[in-house]
């Protein structure tokens, strides 16, 4: 097995919740008797997506969607034996965005899962440990069950995050502390508004699964895939709770620093009306003509000074008479 041919792993389940590994020639001579067979592929290597197209038995349409790249919108197409879930996981890839959410493509039959990723999806992986750690799913119906719900985990922690930063943030304006508040606080908006759009689509394709109509799927799955399908609908909820939180704190955070600003230039002002007549008074006295009064005299420099004070006092008490101040 190797990437580079696009099996990442295949394991055939032994129905008590382990399962044991195997190859492409165990693959290509496995029959329903032998077990439930999980394949999972990526969509990069040749012989994956041959095998997919002449070999697994899908239809070309079935086959096309599941190696179609890209990470498509989640959503949910069943008959009574089968089934074409695509889901949406958080991506977990060194240097991610944390609202890059990645798609898994699911091609479920009594006997068989196909599953394709583009990108590394850690739920697989985590399927693959507990199978063969002995406390895997058993069948096609825990196995979907398990999936859905390894992907939604990590969601519900990344709107925790969430909820924690615009408490932070909200803090933060409350003692009128600034400094990179708006950049965090566009930041939570954007990705709540990306975790909202990429989240609310899967809630629709988990309460399709809950209530479809397959086989190989029991009432108890069902019950299951409605607790998880619950599950996402809160998030849903809570993101745009969080939504609303963010707009209400950036209207408080607008408005507090036109306040701010108001403010400043209330005082500026104060101080500039205070020093007018001053400044127009020096002005005068500054100018370069005759008949300029106290010009020869010995104290004329000391009752100019005077008078600034004098001014000053005669405009905050006619300030303070308007109500200006």
């Amino acid at each position: 097995m190797s990437d580079a041919d696009g099996l990442i792993f295949a394991i055939v389940l032994d129905g008590q919740g382990g399962g044991r590994e195997v190859d492409w020639d165990a693959i290509s001579s496995w029959k329903p008797a032998d077990g439930t067979l999980w394949v999972h592929i990526n969509t990069d290597g040749p012989r994956a997506n041959e095998w997919v197209r002449n070999d697994s038995g899908v239809g070309p349409a079935v086959a096309d969607t599941l190696l179609q790249p890209g990470d498509h919108r989640p959503r949910v197409q069943a008959d009574d034996a089968s089934m074409l879930a695509i889901l949406r996981g958080v991506n977990f890839n060194p240097g991610a965005d944390p609202e890059d959410l990645i798609g898994l493509h699911m091609w479920i039959e009594e006997r068989l899962i196909i599953s394709v990723r583009r990108r590394r999806v850690r739920s697989g992986q985590a399927i693959r440990e507990r199978l063969a750690g002995g406390t895997g799913p058993r069948n096609v119906g825990a196995f979907l069950v398990m999936v859905s719900g390894l992907l939604l985990e990590p969601l519900g922690d990344q709107v925790k995050q969430i909820d924690d930063q615009i408490d932070a943030i909200e803090e933060s304006v409350v003692q009128e502390a600034y400094d990179d508040v708006r950049s965090q606080l566009r930041e939570a908006r954007q990705l709540t508004i990306a975790l909202r759009r990429y989240l609310s689509p899967q809630r629709d394709a988990l309460a399709k699964l809950s209530t479809t109509k397959v086989k190989w799927l029991s009432e108890e799955d069902r019950a299951y895939m409605r607790e998880i399908a619950d599950s996402t609908t809160r998030y849903v909820e809570d993101l745009d709770s969080l939504r609303e939180r963010a707009s209400v704190i950036q209207e408080e955070l607008t408005t507090q620093l036109a306040e701010r600003t108001n403010k400043t230039i209330y005082v500026l002002t104060i101080f500039s009306a205070v020093l007018l007549p001053a400044a127009l008074l020096t002005g005068l006295f500054g100018i370069n003509v005759g008949g300029m009064p106290w010009v020869k005299s010995e104290v004329g420099f000391w009752i100019v000074l005077g008078g600034v004070p004098v001014l000053a006092v005669l405009v905050i008490v006619f300030l303070k008479m308007r109500k200006m101040i």
